[in-house]
Protein backbone atom coordinates (compact mmCIF):
# COMPACT_ATOMS: atom_id res chain seq x y z
CA UNK A 1 0.00 0.00 0.00
CA UNK A 2 1.12 3.15 -1.05
CA UNK A 3 2.33 5.51 1.85
CA UNK A 4 1.01 9.17 1.17
CA UNK A 5 3.11 12.05 1.71
CA UNK A 6 1.20 13.74 4.40
CA UNK A 7 2.14 10.53 6.44
CA UNK A 8 5.89 11.04 6.49
CA UNK A 9 6.14 14.57 6.83
CA UNK A 10 8.63 15.72 9.23
CA UNK A 11 5.85 17.22 11.71
CA UNK A 12 6.85 19.02 15.44
CA UNK A 13 3.97 18.70 16.88
CA UNK A 14 4.43 22.28 18.41
CA UNK A 15 2.60 23.20 22.06
CA UNK A 16 -0.79 25.12 21.44
CA UNK A 17 -1.17 28.57 22.40
CA UNK A 18 -1.38 29.16 25.49
CA UNK A 19 -3.63 32.36 25.42
CA UNK A 20 -6.58 31.59 22.92
CA UNK A 21 -8.88 34.68 22.49
CA UNK A 22 -7.96 36.66 25.67
CA UNK A 23 -6.22 39.52 23.92
CA UNK A 24 -8.71 39.55 21.19
CA UNK A 25 -11.22 42.38 22.76
CA UNK A 26 -9.62 45.67 23.45
CA UNK A 27 -11.16 46.43 27.27
CA UNK A 28 -9.36 49.84 27.63
CA UNK A 29 -9.82 50.29 31.84
CA UNK A 30 -8.03 53.73 31.65
CA UNK A 31 -9.85 56.20 33.81
CA UNK A 32 -10.29 59.36 31.74
CA UNK A 33 -7.90 59.54 29.11
CA UNK A 34 -7.44 63.24 29.01
CA UNK A 35 -7.31 63.68 32.72
CA UNK A 36 -3.94 61.28 32.65
CA UNK A 37 -2.45 62.87 29.15
CA UNK A 38 -2.95 66.38 31.70
CA UNK A 39 -1.60 64.52 34.86
CA UNK A 40 1.51 63.18 32.76
CA UNK A 41 2.52 66.44 31.37
CA UNK A 42 2.74 68.17 34.42
CA UNK A 43 4.95 65.62 35.81
CA UNK A 44 7.04 65.53 32.68
CA UNK A 45 7.22 69.11 33.24
CA UNK A 46 8.46 68.82 36.89
CA UNK A 47 10.73 66.50 35.77
CA UNK A 48 12.29 68.88 32.61
CA UNK A 49 12.97 71.20 35.73
CA UNK A 50 14.98 68.82 38.05
CA UNK A 51 17.27 68.39 34.46
CA UNK A 52 17.77 72.26 34.25
CA UNK A 53 17.98 72.89 37.57
CA UNK A 54 21.23 70.14 37.80
CA UNK A 55 22.13 71.23 34.66
CA UNK A 56 22.45 74.97 35.79
CA UNK A 57 24.44 73.45 39.64
CA UNK A 58 27.88 72.97 39.07
CA UNK A 59 28.12 71.14 42.05
CA UNK A 60 24.88 68.50 41.12
CA UNK A 61 26.45 67.01 37.89
CA UNK A 62 26.72 63.81 39.31
CA UNK A 63 23.24 64.01 40.56
CA UNK A 64 22.39 65.25 37.11
CA UNK A 65 24.41 62.29 35.56
CA UNK A 66 22.05 59.44 38.09
CA UNK A 67 18.98 61.63 37.39
CA UNK A 68 19.38 60.57 33.50
CA UNK A 69 20.09 57.56 34.41
CA UNK A 70 17.05 56.86 36.24
CA UNK A 71 15.36 58.55 33.23
CA UNK A 72 16.86 55.94 31.19
CA UNK A 73 16.02 52.87 33.49
CA UNK A 74 12.57 53.83 34.51
CA UNK A 75 11.50 53.28 30.75
CA UNK A 76 10.62 57.33 29.90
CA UNK A 77 13.58 58.51 28.36
CA UNK A 78 11.14 58.70 24.94
CA UNK A 79 9.85 61.27 27.00
CA UNK A 80 13.25 63.27 27.31
CA UNK A 81 14.82 63.23 24.55
CA UNK A 82 15.92 66.64 23.90
CA UNK A 83 16.79 67.32 27.65
CA UNK A 84 19.10 64.06 28.14
CA UNK A 85 21.36 65.05 24.84
CA UNK A 86 21.38 68.20 26.27
CA UNK A 87 22.57 67.14 29.66
CA UNK A 88 25.33 64.95 28.54
CA UNK A 89 26.68 67.34 26.05
CA UNK A 90 26.73 69.74 28.38
CA UNK A 91 28.52 67.50 31.05
CA UNK A 92 31.26 66.28 28.38
CA UNK A 93 31.52 69.71 27.31
CA UNK A 94 32.31 70.89 30.70
CA UNK A 95 34.53 68.35 31.69
CA UNK A 96 35.33 66.19 28.69
CA UNK A 97 38.21 63.64 29.41
CA UNK A 98 38.75 65.10 33.02
CA UNK A 99 34.93 63.87 34.41
CA UNK A 100 36.00 63.34 37.98
CA UNK A 101 32.52 64.34 39.22
CA UNK A 102 31.25 60.87 41.11
CA UNK A 103 30.75 57.10 40.10
CA UNK A 104 33.17 56.79 37.60
CA UNK A 105 31.35 53.35 36.30
CA UNK A 106 28.42 55.22 35.98
CA UNK A 107 30.09 57.74 33.65
CA UNK A 108 31.78 55.03 31.86
CA UNK A 109 28.24 53.32 31.22
CA UNK A 110 26.78 56.52 29.74
CA UNK A 111 29.84 57.20 27.55
CA UNK A 112 31.90 54.30 27.00
CA UNK A 113 34.93 55.35 28.20
CA UNK A 114 37.37 52.75 28.84
CA UNK A 115 40.31 54.89 30.43
CA UNK A 116 38.41 55.19 33.58
CA UNK A 117 39.03 51.95 34.33
CA UNK A 118 42.75 52.44 34.69
CA UNK A 119 41.55 54.20 37.97
CA UNK A 120 40.30 50.94 39.29
CA UNK A 121 43.95 49.89 39.92
CA UNK A 122 46.76 50.31 41.95
CA UNK A 123 50.31 50.84 40.71
CA UNK A 124 51.37 47.38 40.67
CA UNK A 125 48.03 46.85 37.98
CA UNK A 126 45.54 45.25 40.72
CA UNK A 127 42.08 46.54 41.56
CA UNK A 128 42.60 48.90 44.54
CA UNK A 129 40.84 47.28 48.08
CA UNK A 130 38.74 49.91 48.84
CA UNK A 131 36.44 49.14 45.63
CA UNK A 132 35.38 46.30 47.47
CA UNK A 133 33.94 48.88 50.19
CA UNK A 134 31.94 50.51 47.55
CA UNK A 135 28.81 48.12 46.79
CA UNK A 136 26.83 50.29 44.64
CA UNK A 137 30.35 51.42 43.07
CA UNK A 138 31.05 47.90 42.53
CA UNK A 139 27.85 47.22 40.88
CA UNK A 140 28.17 50.15 38.43
CA UNK A 141 31.21 48.67 37.65
CA UNK A 142 30.25 45.25 36.47
CA UNK A 143 27.35 46.58 34.68
CA UNK A 144 29.78 49.24 32.47
CA UNK A 145 31.87 46.30 31.28
CA UNK A 146 29.23 44.83 29.01
CA UNK A 147 29.92 47.93 27.08
CA UNK A 148 33.70 46.53 26.18
CA UNK A 149 35.14 45.53 22.80
CA UNK A 150 37.29 42.72 21.64
CA UNK A 151 41.30 43.41 23.14
CA UNK A 152 39.85 45.43 26.07
CA UNK A 153 41.88 42.91 28.27
CA UNK A 154 41.22 45.64 31.69
CA UNK A 155 37.43 45.60 30.58
CA UNK A 156 37.34 41.58 30.48
CA UNK A 157 39.60 41.46 34.08
CA UNK A 158 37.58 44.05 35.64
CA UNK A 159 34.07 41.69 35.00
CA UNK A 160 35.68 38.78 36.56
CA UNK A 161 36.69 40.50 39.13
CA UNK A 162 33.23 42.68 40.11
CA UNK A 163 31.61 39.42 39.24
CA UNK A 164 33.34 37.72 42.02
CA UNK A 165 32.99 40.07 44.72
CA UNK A 166 29.41 40.75 43.75
CA UNK A 167 28.37 36.94 44.15
CA UNK A 168 30.40 37.19 47.49
CA UNK A 169 28.02 39.87 48.52
CA UNK A 170 24.64 38.36 47.28
CA UNK A 171 25.61 35.25 49.27
CA UNK A 172 26.15 37.66 52.65
CA UNK A 173 24.72 40.75 51.66
CA UNK A 174 24.46 41.78 55.85
CA UNK A 175 28.07 41.14 55.99
CA UNK A 176 29.35 43.80 53.03
CA UNK A 177 26.67 46.75 54.52
CA UNK A 178 24.57 45.47 51.43
CA UNK A 179 20.19 45.91 52.01
CA UNK A 180 18.52 43.26 50.92
CA UNK A 181 16.96 45.56 48.12
CA UNK A 182 20.20 45.86 46.69
CA UNK A 183 21.14 42.59 46.88
CA UNK A 184 18.17 41.35 44.94
CA UNK A 185 19.14 44.22 42.67
CA UNK A 186 22.88 42.65 42.25
CA UNK A 187 21.14 38.91 41.65
CA UNK A 188 19.44 40.03 38.91
CA UNK A 189 22.48 42.12 37.83
CA UNK A 190 24.25 39.20 37.84
CA UNK A 191 21.59 37.26 35.99
CA UNK A 192 21.53 39.90 33.04
CA UNK A 193 22.97 43.16 33.25
CA UNK A 194 21.44 45.94 32.30
CA UNK A 195 23.07 46.26 28.44
CA UNK A 196 21.00 42.83 27.59
CA UNK A 197 18.22 43.63 28.95
CA UNK A 198 15.26 44.60 26.90
CA UNK A 199 14.55 48.29 28.27
CA UNK A 200 10.47 47.78 28.72
CA UNK A 201 11.54 44.49 30.96
CA UNK A 202 14.39 46.63 32.51
CA UNK A 203 11.47 49.18 33.53
CA UNK A 204 9.67 46.77 34.93
CA UNK A 205 12.60 45.92 37.60
CA UNK A 206 13.57 49.31 38.20
CA UNK A 207 10.51 51.47 39.24
CA UNK A 208 10.16 48.84 42.53
CA UNK A 209 13.61 49.51 42.99
CA UNK A 210 13.99 53.04 43.11
CA UNK A 211 11.07 53.25 44.22
CA UNK A 212 12.94 52.00 47.60
CA UNK A 213 15.58 54.08 47.45
CA UNK A 214 15.20 56.77 49.78
CA UNK A 215 16.55 59.38 47.64
CA UNK A 216 13.83 58.42 44.76
CA UNK A 217 11.98 61.59 42.95
CA UNK A 218 8.75 60.96 43.78
CA UNK A 219 7.30 63.02 40.45
CA UNK A 220 9.90 60.65 38.15
CA UNK A 221 8.57 57.47 39.86
CA UNK A 222 4.47 58.41 39.52
CA UNK A 223 5.62 59.63 35.70
CA UNK A 224 7.15 56.25 35.11
CA UNK A 225 4.26 54.15 37.03
CA UNK A 226 1.64 56.09 34.78
CA UNK A 227 3.70 56.01 31.29
CA UNK A 228 3.82 52.32 31.70
CA UNK A 229 0.43 51.87 31.84
CA UNK A 230 -0.51 54.21 29.19
CA UNK A 231 1.63 52.40 27.05
CA UNK A 232 0.51 49.06 28.17
CA UNK A 233 -3.52 50.34 27.24
CA UNK A 234 -1.84 50.91 23.92
CA UNK A 235 0.16 48.08 23.54
CA UNK A 236 -2.84 45.79 24.03
CA UNK A 237 -5.23 47.64 21.60
CA UNK A 238 -2.08 47.06 19.07
CA UNK A 239 -2.42 43.20 20.20
CA UNK A 240 -6.13 42.89 19.77
CA UNK A 241 -5.51 44.87 16.42
CA UNK A 242 -3.12 41.83 15.67
CA UNK A 243 -5.41 38.71 17.33
CA UNK A 244 -8.22 39.85 15.28
CA UNK A 245 -6.29 40.03 12.13
CA UNK A 246 -4.77 36.35 13.20
CA UNK A 247 -8.01 34.97 13.69
CA UNK A 248 -9.56 35.96 10.58
CA UNK A 249 -6.85 34.13 8.81
CA UNK A 250 -8.13 30.89 10.54
CA UNK A 251 -5.32 28.93 11.60
CA UNK A 252 -6.67 26.00 12.71
CA UNK A 253 -7.93 24.64 10.00
CA UNK A 254 -5.54 26.87 7.26
CA UNK A 255 -2.01 26.91 8.84
CA UNK A 256 -2.41 23.40 11.45
CA UNK A 257 1.02 22.72 11.53
CA UNK A 258 2.90 25.71 12.41
CA UNK A 259 3.32 27.50 15.65
CA UNK A 260 0.41 29.57 17.11
CA UNK A 261 3.10 32.27 18.59
CA UNK A 262 1.41 35.69 17.73
CA UNK A 263 1.32 36.79 21.29
CA UNK A 264 4.80 35.63 21.77
CA UNK A 265 6.22 37.26 18.56
CA UNK A 266 4.41 40.57 19.28
CA UNK A 267 6.20 40.73 22.48
CA UNK A 268 9.37 40.30 20.32
CA UNK A 269 7.92 43.40 18.02
CA UNK A 270 7.31 45.00 21.16
CA UNK A 271 11.24 44.40 22.68
CA UNK A 272 12.59 46.08 18.92
CA UNK A 273 10.63 49.29 19.73
CA UNK A 274 8.34 49.78 22.67
CA UNK A 275 7.30 53.54 22.01
CA UNK A 276 4.02 55.15 21.13
CA UNK A 277 5.74 56.82 17.75
CA UNK A 278 6.29 53.42 16.75
CA UNK A 279 3.03 51.92 17.00
CA UNK A 280 2.37 51.16 13.43
CA UNK A 281 5.59 49.94 12.74
CA UNK A 282 5.38 47.46 15.84
CA UNK A 283 1.89 46.07 13.72
CA UNK A 284 3.75 45.76 10.51
CA UNK A 285 6.91 43.89 12.30
CA UNK A 286 4.66 41.39 13.87
CA UNK A 287 2.89 40.21 10.89
CA UNK A 288 6.21 40.39 9.40
CA UNK A 289 7.72 38.49 11.91
CA UNK A 290 4.54 35.87 11.92
CA UNK A 291 5.27 35.24 8.33
CA UNK A 292 8.92 34.37 8.76
CA UNK A 293 7.60 32.28 11.44
CA UNK A 294 5.24 30.09 9.12
CA UNK A 295 7.73 30.07 6.47
CA UNK A 296 9.98 28.33 8.73
CA UNK A 297 7.31 25.99 9.84
CA UNK A 298 6.43 24.83 6.56
CA UNK A 299 9.93 24.39 5.25
CA UNK A 300 11.35 22.63 8.38
CA UNK A 301 8.40 20.60 9.77
CA UNK A 302 5.60 20.21 7.06
CA UNK A 303 6.66 20.75 3.53
CA UNK A 304 8.14 17.92 1.56
CA UNK A 305 11.12 18.78 -0.75
CA UNK A 306 9.66 18.80 -4.09
CA UNK A 307 6.67 20.81 -2.74
CA UNK A 308 9.16 23.35 -1.54
CA UNK A 309 11.52 24.28 -4.41
CA UNK A 310 8.02 25.12 -6.17
CA UNK A 311 7.24 27.04 -3.17
CA UNK A 312 10.93 28.58 -3.15
CA UNK A 313 10.39 29.20 -6.94
CA UNK A 314 6.85 31.04 -6.26
CA UNK A 315 8.45 33.71 -3.77
CA UNK A 316 11.04 34.16 -6.03
CA UNK A 317 8.46 35.47 -8.64
CA UNK A 318 6.22 36.97 -6.26
CA UNK A 319 3.23 36.38 -8.56
CA UNK A 320 -0.50 36.04 -7.75
CA UNK A 321 -0.03 33.97 -10.91
CA UNK A 322 2.16 31.21 -9.30
CA UNK A 323 -0.64 29.66 -6.87
CA UNK A 324 -1.92 27.27 -8.94
CA UNK A 325 1.23 25.08 -9.21
CA UNK A 326 0.97 24.92 -4.96
CA UNK A 327 -0.40 22.46 -3.45
CA UNK A 328 -3.82 23.88 -1.53
CA UNK A 329 -2.27 24.74 2.48
CA UNK A 330 1.02 26.11 0.33
CA UNK A 331 -1.56 28.46 -1.56
CA UNK A 332 -3.04 29.99 1.50
CA UNK A 333 0.27 30.27 2.86
CA UNK A 334 1.36 31.98 -0.19
CA UNK A 335 -1.64 34.43 -0.61
CA UNK A 336 -1.56 35.21 2.88
CA UNK A 337 2.72 36.53 2.62
CA UNK A 338 1.49 38.42 -0.60
CA UNK A 339 -1.44 40.72 0.60
CA UNK A 340 0.95 40.83 4.00
CA UNK A 341 3.30 43.05 2.16
CA UNK A 342 0.69 44.50 -0.28
CA UNK A 343 -1.06 46.13 2.48
CA UNK A 344 2.34 47.40 3.47
CA UNK A 345 2.75 48.65 -0.06
CA UNK A 346 -0.59 50.46 -0.14
CA UNK A 347 0.46 52.75 3.72
CA UNK A 348 3.57 53.34 2.36
CA UNK A 349 2.48 54.70 -0.90
CA UNK A 350 0.59 57.28 0.86
CA UNK A 351 3.87 58.29 2.30
CA UNK A 352 5.79 57.82 -1.10
CA UNK A 353 8.02 55.29 0.42
CA UNK A 354 6.90 52.51 -1.75
CA UNK A 355 10.89 51.46 -1.46
CA UNK A 356 10.91 50.64 1.90
CA UNK A 357 8.70 47.34 1.01
CA UNK A 358 10.74 46.70 -2.05
CA UNK A 359 14.11 46.22 -0.02
CA UNK A 360 11.67 44.41 3.02
CA UNK A 361 10.61 41.79 0.13
CA UNK A 362 13.92 41.21 -1.28
CA UNK A 363 15.22 40.58 2.13
CA UNK A 364 12.50 37.82 2.78
CA UNK A 365 13.02 36.64 -0.87
CA UNK A 366 16.62 35.98 0.50
CA UNK A 367 14.98 34.39 3.59
CA UNK A 368 13.62 31.78 1.64
CA UNK A 369 16.14 30.59 -0.67
CA UNK A 370 18.36 29.90 2.95
CA UNK A 371 15.57 28.48 4.00
CA UNK A 372 15.46 26.09 0.64
CA UNK A 373 19.44 25.94 1.21
CA UNK A 374 18.53 24.31 4.34
CA UNK A 375 15.76 21.51 3.12
CA UNK A 376 18.63 20.45 0.64
CA UNK A 377 20.72 19.67 2.95
CA UNK A 378 18.23 17.40 5.02
CA UNK A 379 17.00 15.90 2.17
CA UNK A 380 20.38 14.52 0.95
CA UNK A 381 21.93 14.11 4.52
CA UNK A 382 24.63 16.46 4.29
CA UNK A 383 26.73 18.04 6.97
CA UNK A 384 28.22 21.16 5.55
CA UNK A 385 31.07 22.92 7.31
CA UNK A 386 30.84 25.14 10.34
CA UNK A 387 31.99 28.26 7.93
CA UNK A 388 29.67 27.29 5.37
CA UNK A 389 26.30 26.58 7.72
CA UNK A 390 26.42 29.49 8.97
CA UNK A 391 26.95 31.77 5.44
CA UNK A 392 23.32 30.23 5.35
CA UNK A 393 21.72 30.03 8.58
CA UNK A 394 23.22 33.49 9.98
CA UNK A 395 20.82 34.91 7.11
CA UNK A 396 17.94 32.29 7.69
CA UNK A 397 18.08 33.22 11.47
CA UNK A 398 15.75 36.12 10.38
CA UNK A 399 17.58 39.26 11.88
CA UNK A 400 18.63 40.84 8.10
CA UNK A 401 14.72 40.47 7.05
CA UNK A 402 13.66 41.58 10.70
CA UNK A 403 16.25 44.51 10.69
CA UNK A 404 15.10 45.44 7.23
CA UNK A 405 11.09 45.43 7.97
CA UNK A 406 12.12 47.04 11.53
CA UNK A 407 12.71 50.29 9.81
CA UNK A 408 9.65 50.52 7.96
CA UNK A 409 7.11 53.26 8.93
CA UNK A 410 9.76 54.13 11.51
CA UNK A 411 9.99 58.28 10.19
CA UNK A 412 11.97 60.59 8.60
CA UNK A 413 15.10 59.14 10.24
CA UNK A 414 15.22 56.05 7.69
CA UNK A 415 16.45 56.68 4.38
CA UNK A 416 16.83 54.58 1.82
CA UNK A 417 20.68 54.56 2.41
CA UNK A 418 19.52 52.62 5.76
CA UNK A 419 17.67 49.97 3.97
CA UNK A 420 20.19 49.16 1.41
CA UNK A 421 23.19 49.11 4.71
CA UNK A 422 20.66 46.60 6.34
CA UNK A 423 20.01 44.62 3.54
CA UNK A 424 24.13 43.85 2.76
CA UNK A 425 24.21 42.09 6.31
CA UNK A 426 26.80 44.69 7.81
CA UNK A 427 29.15 43.63 10.80
CA UNK A 428 26.27 44.94 13.56
CA UNK A 429 23.61 42.64 12.16
CA UNK A 430 26.15 40.05 11.64
CA UNK A 431 27.39 39.91 14.80
CA UNK A 432 23.24 40.10 16.14
CA UNK A 433 22.82 36.79 13.71
CA UNK A 434 25.49 35.05 15.18
CA UNK A 435 24.17 36.07 18.82
CA UNK A 436 20.51 34.54 17.41
CA UNK A 437 21.72 31.25 15.60
CA UNK A 438 24.06 29.88 18.32
CA UNK A 439 21.74 30.77 21.01
CA UNK A 440 19.02 29.45 19.19
CA UNK A 441 21.07 26.17 18.04
CA UNK A 442 22.76 25.62 21.29
CA UNK A 443 19.29 25.00 23.24
CA UNK A 444 16.94 23.10 20.79
CA UNK A 445 19.55 21.32 18.30
CA UNK A 446 18.64 18.25 20.36
CA UNK A 447 14.67 18.33 20.57
CA UNK A 448 14.85 19.31 16.61
CA UNK A 449 17.77 15.95 15.93
CA UNK A 450 14.78 13.93 17.24
CA UNK A 451 12.99 14.28 13.82
CA UNK A 452 14.20 14.71 10.32
CA UNK A 453 15.79 18.03 10.58
CA UNK A 454 18.63 20.06 9.13
CA UNK A 455 21.87 19.31 10.97
CA UNK A 456 22.70 22.64 13.50
CA UNK A 457 25.86 24.43 14.04
CA UNK A 458 26.18 22.57 17.11
CA UNK A 459 26.41 18.93 15.17
CA UNK A 460 28.29 20.83 12.16
CA UNK A 461 31.15 22.13 14.44
CA UNK A 462 31.31 19.00 16.20
CA UNK A 463 31.57 16.85 13.23
CA UNK A 464 34.21 19.23 11.73
CA UNK A 465 36.76 19.28 15.01
CA UNK A 466 35.82 15.82 16.36
CA UNK A 467 35.30 17.20 19.58
CA UNK A 468 32.42 16.92 22.76
CA UNK A 469 29.13 18.78 22.75
CA UNK A 470 29.93 20.51 25.86
CA UNK A 471 32.89 21.66 24.64
CA UNK A 472 30.95 23.06 21.93
CA UNK A 473 28.72 24.96 24.19
CA UNK A 474 31.75 26.78 26.10
CA UNK A 475 33.43 27.64 22.51
CA UNK A 476 29.64 29.06 21.45
CA UNK A 477 29.25 30.73 24.71
CA UNK A 478 32.47 32.58 23.74
CA UNK A 479 31.41 33.42 20.36
CA UNK A 480 28.33 34.78 21.60
CA UNK A 481 30.24 37.52 24.65
CA UNK A 482 32.39 38.39 21.47
CA UNK A 483 29.10 38.81 19.13
CA UNK A 484 28.62 41.17 21.85
CA UNK A 485 32.05 42.81 21.85
CA UNK A 486 31.50 43.33 18.01
CA UNK A 487 28.30 44.95 18.41
CA UNK A 488 29.34 47.70 21.18
CA UNK A 489 32.37 48.98 18.27
CA UNK A 490 29.97 48.96 15.45
CA UNK A 491 27.70 51.15 17.16
CA UNK A 492 30.32 53.46 17.43
CA UNK A 493 32.52 52.74 14.39
CA UNK A 494 29.11 52.80 11.77
CA UNK A 495 29.25 56.60 11.41
CA UNK A 496 26.75 56.63 8.82
CA UNK A 497 23.75 54.82 10.42
CA UNK A 498 21.71 56.53 12.83
CA UNK A 499 22.16 55.57 16.31
CA UNK A 500 18.59 54.70 16.71
CA UNK A 501 18.49 52.45 14.32
CA UNK A 502 21.42 50.47 15.29
CA UNK A 503 19.63 50.41 18.54
CA UNK A 504 17.20 48.33 16.86
CA UNK A 505 19.55 45.62 16.31
CA UNK A 506 20.81 45.73 19.16
CA UNK A 507 17.21 45.26 20.51
CA UNK A 508 17.23 42.31 18.74
CA UNK A 509 20.10 40.59 20.18
CA UNK A 510 18.54 41.44 23.59
CA UNK A 511 15.30 39.05 22.32
CA UNK A 512 17.75 36.31 22.00
CA UNK A 513 19.46 36.76 25.36
CA UNK A 514 15.71 36.84 26.76
CA UNK A 515 14.23 33.87 25.08
CA UNK A 516 16.72 31.97 24.67
CA UNK A 517 19.31 31.88 27.05
CA UNK A 518 18.04 28.38 29.05
CA UNK A 519 15.64 26.88 26.00
CA UNK A 520 13.74 28.09 23.09
CA UNK A 521 10.41 29.60 24.58
CA UNK A 522 8.74 30.09 21.56
CA UNK A 523 8.68 26.19 20.94
CA UNK A 524 7.98 25.44 24.91
CA UNK A 525 6.51 28.56 26.57
CA UNK A 526 7.61 28.03 30.28
CA UNK A 527 7.03 30.50 32.99
CA UNK A 528 9.20 32.70 32.55
CA UNK A 529 8.21 34.35 29.21
CA UNK A 530 4.69 33.96 30.69
CA UNK A 531 5.69 36.10 33.33
CA UNK A 532 7.01 38.75 30.95
CA UNK A 533 3.70 38.56 28.90
CA UNK A 534 1.46 39.03 31.77
CA UNK A 535 3.58 41.89 32.65
CA UNK A 536 3.40 43.67 29.42
CA UNK A 537 -0.43 43.00 28.38
CA UNK A 538 -2.12 41.71 31.47
CA UNK A 539 -1.03 43.55 34.83
CA UNK A 540 -1.02 47.54 35.58
CA UNK A 541 1.05 48.88 38.06
CA UNK A 542 -0.16 50.28 40.99
CA UNK A 543 0.02 54.07 41.06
Amino acid sequence: MEVKKEEIRPLANFQPSLWGDQFLVFDDQQEDQATLEKIIERLKEEVQKEILIAMDDVTKHTNLLKLVNDIKRLGVAYLFEQEIEHALHHIYKTYGDDWNGGSDALCMFLYTVSDIFNKCKDNEGSFKKSLTSDVQGMLELYEATYMRVRGEVILDDTLVFTKDQLQKITKDPLRWNCSLSLSKHIEEALERPIWKRLPRLDALRYIPFYEQQDSHDESLLRLAKLDFNRLQSLHKKELSQLSKWWKGLDPPKNLHYIRDRLVEIYFWALGVYFEPQYSRSRIFLTKVIKMAAILDDTYDSYGTYEELEIFTEAIQSWSITCMDALPDYMKITYKILLDCYCELEEIMATEGKTYQVYYAKESIKELSRCYMIEAKWCHEDYVPTTEEHESVTFISCCYVMITTASFMSMGDIVTEESFKWAVCNPPLVKASSAINRIMDDTVGHKEEQQRKHVVSTVECYMKEHDVKEEYVYDVFKQRVEDAWKDMNEELFVCKDIPMILKLRVVNLARIMDTLYQYDDTLKFVGEELQGYIKSCFINSLSV
